[in-house]
C-alpha cells in the first residue's frame, strides 16, 4: 500500500460550473485524502509544486515549470487535444480523461434533436410563435421505421445507441475497427465504398467521432451527394468533422431535410452565417455535454484512479488513461 496522495484541484471551470463543486465530490469520495482547490494563479503554481494527483479541464504549458511533484494530471474533459500531452509524457506525468462522462446528456440531446425532426416539432413551434393554429404533419417515417447511422462507437456513440433500441431503427455504426462489432445491427469502416453505403441507405446521420486526420471534413461535398434529400445530420462530436461550406449549400437547395448542431466550424458560428437563418437548422452552443452530474463522474473516475494508486503504488493502468 502506498500513502494516499494529496489532490489538487485546478480553478477553471466548464458548463457554467464551478470547480469548487468538484472539490466537493473529491472530497466525499477520498475522506482519507487532502483536497485542495487552487483559486488563483499563483495558488495553482504553488499546488503544482508538492501535489502528485492534479484535476482539471486545462493545463496549460506555463505551469510545466512549476510541476515538480505531479505523477498524474487528471483531465475534467473528454478530449485532450488542447493538453501539452507531450510534454507532460516526457516529465513521467500520467494523463485520464473524461470519457463516458458526457454519455448520458449528449445522447440525450441527440434522441432529442432527432425527435423534433420524426414529428417536425419546429415547424409547429414557428407556427406557434407566430399564434398560428394550423395543422401539419410529422415525417412521412416513423423513428422505428428509419436507419440511423452513428459515426463513432466510443462512449458517447454507445450511449446513443442504447437509448435508440427502445425506439426500433436499424441501426449502422462506423468505427475504424469494424471487426470489433458493436452494438448496433450493422458495422462498418470508413473506407469510401463501406461509409458511402450506409450513407445511402441513412435517414439520421450522427456524428460523434473525435476529431482525427480520418473525421475531417468526413461530411463533405461527396457524402451530401450520397445522403437522400429526406436524411438529417446530428452533429455532437466535432465541427470540422462537416464541411460548413458543403452543409449550408446542401440545405440551401434542400439536398438534406435538416440539421442540428452543438458543434460548428468555425466556433462560434458567426452571428451573419447563412446557417442561422435555416429554420430546419438548429443550432446549439457545445453544451450538449452539460449535466448536473458532470463533476459527480469526473469525480467517480479520480476517485477509483487514487485508489488504484494506493493499492499498487503505479500510476498505469488507470482508468481512462491516454499518457
Amino acid at each position: 500500500m502506498t500513502e494516499r496522495p494529496a489532490v489538487g484541484v485546478l480553478r477553471s471551470g466548464a458548463h457554467g460550473q464551478s470547480t469548487d463543486a468538484l472539490t466537493q465530490q473529491l472530497r466525499e469520495r477520498l475522506p482519507d485524502c487532502e483536497v485542495v482547490r487552487a483559486a488563483t494563479p499563483s495558488a495553482e503554481r504553488e499546488l503544482l509544486s508538492d501535489t502528485s494527483v492534479v484535476v482539471g479541464h486545462w493545463f496549460r504549458e506555463a505551469l510545466l515549470d512549476h510541476a515538480e511533484g505531479l505523477r498524474l494530471f487528471a483531465c475534467a474533459a473528454a478530449g485532450v487535444g488542447h493538453l501539452p500531452l507531450e510534454e507532460l509524457q516526457a516529465r513521467g506525468v500520467a494523463v485520464t480523461n473524461a470519457s463516458g462522462v458526457h454519455g448520458p446528456p449528449i445522447a440525450e440531446q441527440v434522441i432529442g434533436n432527432i425527435l423534433v425532426f420524426v414529428r417536425n416539432l419546429h415547424i409547429g413551434w414557428e407556427r406557434g410563435r407566430k399564434g398560428e393554429w394550423r395543422h401539419y404533419q410529422g415525417f412521412q417515417k416513423e423513428l422505428g421505421d428509419s436507419t440511423v447511422t452513428v459515426v463513432g462507437l466510443g462512449a458517447i456513440g454507445q450511449a446513443i445507441v442504447e437509448r435508440l433500441e427502445p425506439f426500433g431503427p436499424h441501426t449502422i455504426g462506423v468505427r475504424y475497427t469494424p471487426s470489433k462489432g458493436g452494438s448496433t445491427d450493422e458495422v462498418v469502416g470508413f473506407t469510401e465504398t463501406d461509409f458511402h453505403d450506409a450513407l445511402a441507405r441513412t435517414d439520421y446521420l450522427v456524428l460523434a467521432c473525435p476529431l482525427t486526420e480520418t473525421t475531417r471534413g468526413l461530411v463533405d461535398r461527396a457524402a451530401f451527394e450520397t445522403l437522400p434529400p429526406k436524411s438529417v445530420i446530428v452533429n455532437i462530436g466535432r465541427g470540422p468533422t462537416v464541411d460548413t461550406d458543403a452543409l449550408t449549400n446542401a440545405v440551401q437547395r434542400n439536398a438534406i431535410r435538416g440539421a442540428a448542431l452543438d458543434v460548428t466550424d468555425p466556433e462560434p458560428l458567426p452571428a451573419d452565417h447563412d446557417l442561422w437563418a435555416f429554420p430546419n437548422v438548429h443550432i446549439t452552443p457545445h453544451n450538449a455535454g452539460y449535466t448536473p452530474n458532470y463533476y459527480a463522474r469526473v469525480a467517480d473516475i479520480v476517485a477509483r484512479n487514487v485508489d488504484h494508486v494506493v493499492e499498487t503504488g503505479e500510476y498505469s493502468g488507470l482508468k481512462n488513461q491516454v499518457v
